[in-house]
């Protein structure tokens, strides 16, 4: 009885919240006040796909989505990102029958890293990617290795694994458990032999804590790592870029599956290449998968084209309080050869807590826009003055800098002179209030 009403109550709510925009979490938060074990009495499909790690994650559950829909699976999944266990309990019983089957050929869930453990306390993912773990919103995570303890309990011993092998520390999840796949990267166009950033997190061991060794790096401590002790080292993959260009917006899977890619960014070749791994190891062919991902391009606008006034523009979304989020944005900004304007907003430091600890921006590498083609940037929103001052610490002249506490004054500034191209960085939390302004292209 407990188990008809919490799907009851879920169903009702999750009706009346798309009627005011709201509820992709309140529903299932009643529902397990009233059955707190209903996912373990619910009949789910064959195929549980569970993604989680600090970056990636809306992403790559999108595209797996649309790759499984395109190979004649129906797919359910949290499209609205609320990925903690209320959301999770939500989009189940949304999609259950009232005697709790899930109708669907596949459960797709984005998990928040910090909660998966709680999320498949009743249940197992069958398929579970894990895209990274990086230094990611102090506040609430604290250090990687922290968060990595925090979803080490939600591996089951019967779940497959698919792992990033360039990332040192997610792949430790490998220890002890039998079925991995792994994804990765071959030396490219981009590859270096050395870490970047402002901070190097792959510096040691996480096994053994011994200095840690490069053959070469893509971004940050992403690459070809090995201890100096314990030998732990990047694996083998089973799904390899194999050649990639992103000047001209070119990737090559296994050798044979070649990939024109929308957005040219590092961070979208791993998101493809997870999408791919997840996708083969439940049954769609290679073909499939490539011809969706071919010139993939976001609905969940991380990454939205605009024009203002005679300008053309990118926003790029980064995550607040996660400086590889931005590096990897502004060196897609770097890479870029024509002139440009960037803006940079600020305007709320967290969307789960409202604190003003802005220590994150010192992480982020901004002397990446120290370069001729990006002749102006603009700092803007409430936390421009602490803006201001991390970028004094940077290389970039200051007369190329220009503060504008006001979003729609720093947009009205840009509508109202030149044509050059415009990037803008910003988070989720801060997007639409440069949108507001803009015309957005499909």
């Amino acid at each position: 009885m407990r188990k008809l009403l919490a799907i009851l109550v879920c169903k009702l709510g999750r009706a009346v919240g798309r009627l005011v925009g709201k509820g992709s979490s309140l529903p299932g938060k009643y529902a397990l006040k009233i059955c707190p074990d209903i996912l373990r009495r619910v009949q789910l499909p064959a195929h549980v796909i569970a993604v989680t790690g600090s970056n990636g994650k809306t992403s790559t559950v999108e595209m797996i989505a649309a790759i499984l829909r395109s190979g004649g699976k129906t797919v359910v999944y949290n499209e609205e990102g609320s990925n903690q266990i209320e959301g999770v309990t939500t989009t189940v019983l949304t999609h259950a029958t009232l005697g709790g089957r899930v109708k669907a050929d596949v459960l797709l869930i984005e998990s928040d890293e910090r909660y998966a453990a709680r999320s498949f306390q009743y249940f197992h993912p069958t398929e579970f990617v894990i895209t990274n773990l990086y230094r990611d919103q102090l506040t609430r995570n604290g250090h990687p290795e922290w968060v990595y303890d925090a979803i080490l309990p939600a591996i089951h011993p019967d779940t497959k694994l698919i792992l990033n092998a360039d990332d040192p520390l997610s792949s430790c999840f490998a220890q002890d458990h039998e079925n991995v796949k792994w994804f990765g990267l071959n030396p490219c166009s981009i590859t270096g032999d050395k870490p970047t950033g402002v901070y190097h997190d792959g510096a040691y061991c996480p096994l053994c804590h011994a200095p840690m060794e490069y053959d070469y790096v893509h971004y940050n401590h992403i690459g070809a790592y090995r201890c100096t002790k314990c030998g732990h080292a990047k694996p083998a993959t089973d799904y390899t870029v194999t050649a990639a260009d992103l000047d001209q917006g070119r990737l090559t899977i296994d050798g044979a599956v070649t990939i024109q890619l929308a957005f040219r960014s590092i961070y979208n070749v791993y998101n493809i290449l997870a999408a791919y791994a997840a996708c083969r190891e439940v049954g769609i062919a290679a073909d499939t998968a490539a011809g969706v991902i071919n010139n993939y391009i976001l609905k969940n606008g991380r990454m939205q084209k605009f024009t203002l006034g005679a300008h053309k523009g990118v926003l790029l979304t980064s995550k607040h309080e996660n400086s590889i989020a931005y590096d990897t944005n502004l060196r897609y900004i770097a890479a870029s050869k024509e002139p440009c304007t960037v803006l940079v907003i600020v305007d709320a430091v967290s969307r789960k807590y409202f604190t003003s600890e802005t220590s994150w921006l010192w992480d982020i590498d901004f002397d990446l826009l120290n370069v001729p083609q990006v002749g102006r940037v603009i700092l803007a929103g409430q936390y421009c003055n602490d803006l201001a001052l991390r970028f004094s610490f940077t290389g970039i002249p200051r007369e190329k800098l220009l503060v504008q506490p006001d979003i729609a004054a720093a947009a009205e500034t840009l509508k109202a002179e030149g044509g050059e191209q415009v990037y803008v960085v910003t988070c989720f939390s801060d997007r639409d209030k440069l949108l507001a302004h803009v015309v957005k292209e499909a």
